[in-house]
């Protein structure tokens, strides 16, 4: 924290000497006008203080942000260092004696030329330091500076040596300024079309002194064309405010985030400088600065030459890492990358595609058994094999693991089952690793492109798909198919659709009535949730249930029901009406530790007994994790809830767990009593249910009870509690009160039979009789 409040200081400190700056400009050009023409001492000695003083508080506010700001703090120093050679280069020239200083170029002017390098080095540095390459940004520098000489030399040398004469060289000197300002205005410029620079306010402050410079500097023009120093205090003014603009915006704050990505430069600025470089080279004039710009042609066609260098390096180690890029190391198959590639080209350009992901059988116990050693050659061997068995047209990749990908030209999919085939029988022949014969098998998906398909994103998703699906039936090879797919898109955007809905309140329950077989009153309802979709109408559990599994939201929704539940209970019962709700609870809430306290809550704050309410759960709840469900039922029964196993007879549960487990209900499943009066083995099954159950002293309730014949067998085999389309269908609440008031007045209609109408004859209570005589 300190470290930081310092920081801030050291900025504060530094937007102030910036003001001072602005300050001290605005009393030179006064003053300056005011003390006349420079030809005394007390007035040269004036104005050398006042640049003096100026150019003291820039370095010290380029040395305050430079601490301040380690991560600019090289760029920084050498902007100090290019501000202070400028400085040292004007003193120079304005302190000295005058008649040392008449004739131009003054000793300190090589001062200002290392200034304008400092200056582009750092241009080019405070926005490389993310890249880390030092060398390329210097290399760049001299390219600039020097391809900028070599055109400056090649355009004006000659013209300027034929008209002046003696008069030529110090004017062409004279015009590099301004031509270098431009360059590097053009620069920052092309910094911010590249991205380097993802500040273009503060780039434009740049252009701003840099183009004030090329002004001052070209108006410095004119004063040199007899060879002397001749300049205004106003130019003075224009370069100190240049000055003061580069370094306030060198001063800016950072950006705290990354708002583009980099680019590049481009080839252009190389070569532009080279092929000026090899002109200056070639004419080499040997009058006057001859030689030098013929040294600094060298120079700038050396670093050119090193950029280029670089350059190829670079790329061909770029095309060394794309080829290993797309390559898998064990296989030297192409890799996941390079299918996606091909995929994505080939749906560009809407060529017929397909492609079969496969996934060894069983390749876990190879590597488990015999060791990664052994699993890497049978994915060798495997690779050679499919890639020796399928024409070159035809790409075997390696996705990873155990998993491949053949990417084929064609969406015919007969001839994408053969290949499919085709690899089967191939991986199906023997092979052998450390010494053990091994066969193979796999599972293959295949999907082959449609006309939606803009991505191979979409087609490797089907294809995964249809080998999940290949390896869950042992089919070997499976095309694709949509029914099977839970993570299409309509139903992705359902599931969005759901998340909303739950939000909003479009989630309701029905109700089924229950009615008991021996007083044919209504005993129970079961709550059956229903979705109000906006636009699709009302939805059953069986369309939205499982979007709800694969999106999470099966706790929001159980706590709906239980919240609906709840307050229909409370509801019913204030109005006279006592019936037990039975609600279903699905076996990860039931699980999860956080469904069943909500429950609670729930019960508590409606002041409902918890007696009122029956949770089904279905066999597998118990069969996942029996000691953890143990407990749960456990508590349940603590909590005065009664539990019911809901669709019993479709599971594959142990009779040890009805008869330890705490359960007052079981509910034959519709599919034995919808089909127990045609088929024989259903009635079997019903009927021996019904002597467990109630051996076990346990509730039996018979769901999809559709006809009168069905209900009257149910009543006569001795079943409990009838439940079903015969009796009635769900119904929304606020019309289940009336109907269960009118069920007396209509309950003849619906030819249900009485248990005690039931013959003694029947089968159910005759081996109830000889149970009993028996025990």
């Amino acid at each position: 924290m300190r470290a930081r409040g310092q920081d801030s200081r050291q900025i504060r400190t530094a937007r102030g000497l910036g003001v001072t700056g602005w300050v001290l400009i605005g009393l030179y050009l006064p003053a300056s006008l005011l003390l006349g023409p420079r030809s005394g001492d007390t007035a040269q000695a004036l104005l050398v203080l006042g640049l003096t003083l100026f150019f003291a508080v820039q370095l010290a506010r380029l040395l305050l942000v430079a601490i301040a700001t380690p991560a600019r703090r090289a760029a920084l120093f050498v902007l100090t260092a290019s501000v202070a050679l400028w400085a040292a280069g004007a003193s120079v020239v304005n302190a000295g004696k005058l008649e040392e200083v008449a004739h131009f170029p003054a000793p300190g002017e090589w001062l200002f030329l290392a200034s304008y390098v400092g200056l582009a080095g750092y241009l080019i540095i405070d926005e490389r330091r993310r890249m880390n390459r030092p060398l390329a940004a210097w290399l760049d520098v001299i390219v600039i500076c020097g391809g900028t000489a070599c055109v400056s030399a090649g355009l004006l040398l000659l013209p300027v040596a034929a008209r002046f004469g003696t008069n030529g060289p110090p004017l062409l000197l004279a015009l590099i300024y301004p031509l270098i300002d431009i360059v590097l205005a053009l620069l920052v410029v092309a910094q911010v079309v590249l991205r380097l620079r993802s500040d273009a306010r503060h780039a434009a402050v740049t252009c701003a002194g840099l183009l004030l410079m090329a002004y001052a500097d070209g108006q410095f023009v004119t004063s040199t064309a007899s060879a002397t120093y001749n300049f205004s205090a106003v130019l003075d003014a224009v370069w100190a405010s240049a000055f003061a603009l580069i370094v306030g915006s060198a001063c800016r704050k950072a950006p705290t985030a990354l708002t583009t990505l980099p680019r590049r430069n481009g080839p252009t600025i190389m070569v532009l400088a080279a092929a000026a470089a090899i002109v200056v080279i070639t004419v080499r004039p040997s009058a006057g600065p001859g030689p030098y710009v013929a040294a600094v042609g060298v120079l700038t066609l050396a670093a050119a030459g090193g950029q280029l260098v670089r350059a190829l390096n670079e790329a061909r180690g770029a095309a060394d890492a794309v080829a290993l890029s797309r390559t898998d190391d064990l296989t030297l198959l192409p890799n996941r990358r390079a299918v996606r590639s091909r995929l994505d080209e080939a749906l560009a350009s809407h060529a017929p595609v397909g492609l079969m992901l496969l996934d060894m059988d069983g390749f876990k116990e190879i590597n488990d058994t015999l060791g990664h050693a052994a699993g890497d050659t049978v994915l060798q061997l495997a690779a050679h094999r499919m890639r020796s068995a399928l024409p070159p047209e035809i790409m075997i990749a390696r996705l990873g693991g155990d998993e491949f990908a053949v990417v084929m030209p064609t969406h015919d999919e007969i001839r994408l089952l053969e290949t499919a085939r085709t690899v089967l029988d191939t991986l199906g022949e023997p092979l052998t690793a450390d010494g053990i014969e091994i066969v193979l098998s796999a599972s293959i998906g295949i999907a082959a492109r449609v006309e939606s398909d803009n991505s191979s994103s979409e087609l490797l998703r089907r294809a995964d798909i249809a080998m999940y699906q290949a390896k869950m039936s042992r089919a070997g090879a499976v095309l694709y198919d949509a029914h099977h797919d839970d993570f299409s898109r309509p139903r992705l955007q359902l599931a969005e659709e759901l998340r909303k809905g739950i939000a909003d309140g479009q989630l309701l329950l029905w109700y089924q009535p229950q009615v008991d077989a021996a007083t044919q009153q209504i005993c129970g309802l079961e709550a059956l949730i229903r979705w109000n979709h906006p636009t699709q109408g009302m939805l059953t559990p069986a369309v939205f249930l499982p979007v709800a599994r694969r999106a999470g939201l099966m706790l929001a929704l159980s706590d709906e029901v239980v919240k609906h539940a709840v307050a229909a209970v409370k509801r019913l019962r204030a109005n006279g009406l006592h019936q037990r709700v039975a609600i279903n609870c699905a076996p990860p809430e039931l699980l999860s530790g956080v469904f069943l306290p909500r429950l609670y809550d729930a019960l508590d704050a409606a002041g409902v007994p918890a007696s009122a309410l029956v949770v089904e759960v279905t066999e597998d709840s118990f069969l996942a994790d029996p000691e953890r469900a143990r407990e749960i039922f456990h508590e349940l029964r603590d909590h005065d809830l009664q539990i019911a196993i809901d669709d019993y007879g479709t599971g594959f549960s142990s009779l040890s767990y009805l008869r330890d487990l705490p359960v007052q209900e079981l509910k034959i499943d519709r599919s034995f009593v919808a089909t127990m009066l045609a088929d024989p083995r259903s009635r079997t099954i019903v009927l021996s249910t019904l002597q467990m159950a109630r051996g076990l002293g346990l509730r039996i309730v018979a769901e999809g009870v559709e006809d009168s014949a069905t209900a009257g067998e149910l009543v006569a085999m001795g079943v409990d509690v009838l439940q079903g389309y015969h009796i009635a269908k769900p119904m929304a609440l606020a019309d289940l009160e009336p109907w269960i008031r009118d069920w007396p007045t209509f309950a003849d209609d619906i030819a249900l039979p009485s248990a005690r109408e039931s013959t003694p004859s029947n089968p159910a209570r005759r081996l109830t009789r000889v149970q009993g005589s028996h025990r």
